[in-house]
């Protein structure tokens, strides 16, 4: 969420910013100017009614102790068109602050000056590209090859839950779990500290890292007890440090945590979201970071070093895309994609976006940090990113690896797999 002072100090900075991300903003910034002027009115007669309760509350007690008791109860008397004045003013300053918060959290957040013009993924911008394009004999596409070796049932899936909800088996189970064991060491050696979080959230952890009311749509609510099926661990994660003060002493702050994600992905469909491409339920590794303002973007920077050096360390072609405008989140000040190349789909699939927010999120949560020998607080800056998301991690590595003796495991997998290829 924007800062009111933002908005206010630099209004047409925003305007224009957020126009890089499509969003045509001015009306309802004129709009949150226009309620913040009632608020600041109200607030001022609310508390020039409070002065003179205070005021003539002290009378009374002083025309009591000196037992003037008929001019004490006449003083009281005037207290009562105060307070009905007082009540007034307090209910218009608590509706119009509900109003101007409800305009407030429509705004996106501010995209940064490098983050460049356009309107959807056809104009993100290669970065850089790494790895070396696999020269197959063999080119099954994963779904073909997860039947051939019966790795990933998704009919199983469908039986038990629906479309979107695969069953792994087998050496399949066990290369998912290698994966998963692997994104978390390599996680714990760059300085990270693992969490296991919960998979449902309430309301306000959604609301704190921006997924209500922008995504409320692609999210499983459980309506009996209204909570949330996390789309993702940055949810959980970064709502440990909601409405907290943080110290100068308590940084740098790095989590990692491996969760199920649920995405109801409605009007998802065709060949670009077969097999695992695109699900309903899968998993991921997520790194966050919580970080000083001055320093969120080398943080940013050292965080895409680490998820491209587990693309290296697995052998997988992939490139870093920094996202424009159009497609960045609503949430995101700077986002950048990274994709690795599907050798039988002949396609580029996402695995991991990695973002710095700046203070939209810590706005929302109430996360500050103390400067060192500072009494003021300081809204702090949140990061995150997959390292990394599964699915299409293993559609690659099917894809890319398969020979005609088997599906070769990576060298980096082998010790937690237990084997060096998947045969039939």
């Amino acid at each position: 969420m924007l800062t009111l002072r933002l908005i206010r100090e630099e209004k047409d900075r925003v305007i224009k910013q957020l126009r890089v991300k499509n969003f045509e903003a001015e009306e309802l910034i004129e709009k949150i100017i226009e309620l913040d002027d009632k608020r600041k009115d109200y607030q001022f007669n609310k508390d020039n009614l409070q002065s003179q309760l205070n005021d003539i509350s002290k009378e009374i007690g002083i025309l009591y102790a000196q037992k003037k008791k008929d001019e004490a109860e006449q003083a009281k008397g005037k207290t009562v068109g105060i307070k009905e004045e007082l009540q007034k003013f307090e209910d218009l300053l608590s509706s119009v602050e509900k109003e101007m918060d409800s305009i407030i959290v429509l705004l996106p957040n501010i995209p940064h000056e490098s983050v460049p013009a356009g309107k959807t993924a056809e104009d993100n911008i290669i970065v850089k590209e790494g790895g070396k394009m696999p020269d197959l004999t063999v080119k099954k596409p994963h779904w073909d090859l997860i039947k051939e070796y019966d790795i990933i049932d998704f009919e199983l899936g469908t039986k038990i839950t629906g479309a979107g909800f695969p069953v792994y088996k087998g050496k399949g189970a066990k290369l998912q779990r290698a994966l998963i064991n692997f994104f978390l060491d390599q996680a714990e050696k760059a300085g990270y500290t693992e969490i296991q979080p919960p998979l449902l959230v309430n309301e306000d952890s959604g609301f704190g890292t921006g997924q209500l009311p922008d995504k409320e749509g692609q999210m499983y609510h459980i309506t009996l007890d209204n909570f949330y099926l996390i789309p993702t661990a940055e949810v959980p994660v970064t709502n440990i440090y909601r409405n907290v003060i943080l110290e100068e002493k308590d940084f740098p702050i790095k989590n990692v945590a491996y969760s199920a994600c649920f995405r109801r992905e409605a009007g998802s469909w065709g060949a670009h979201v077969r097999g695992l491409n695109r699900l309903h339920q899968f998993d991921k590794v997520e790194i966050v970071q919580i970080a000083k303002p001055e320093n969120s973007y080398a943080v940013l920077e050292e965080m895409k070093n680490h998820i491209e050096s587990l693309l290296i360390k697995l052998n997988l072609p992939y490139r870093i895309l920094k996202l424009c405008g159009g497609d960045i989140s609503f949430t995101s000040a700077l986002t950048f994609d990274f994709e690795v190349f599907s050798a039988a789909q002949e396609r580029w699939l996402e695995v991991s976006s990695v973002s710095n927010f700046e203070d939209f999120q810590a706005n929302r949560l109430k996360l500050r940090y103390r400067p060192e020998n500072e009494k003021k607080t300081r809204l702090a800056h949140s990061l995150n990113g997959s390292a990394l998301a599964l699915p299409r991690i293993m559609a690659a590595l099917l894809e890319n690896n398969q020979t005609e003796k088997g599906i070769v495991v990576p060298e980096v997998l082998r010790h937690f797999t237990g084997f060096d290829i998947i045969t039939k």
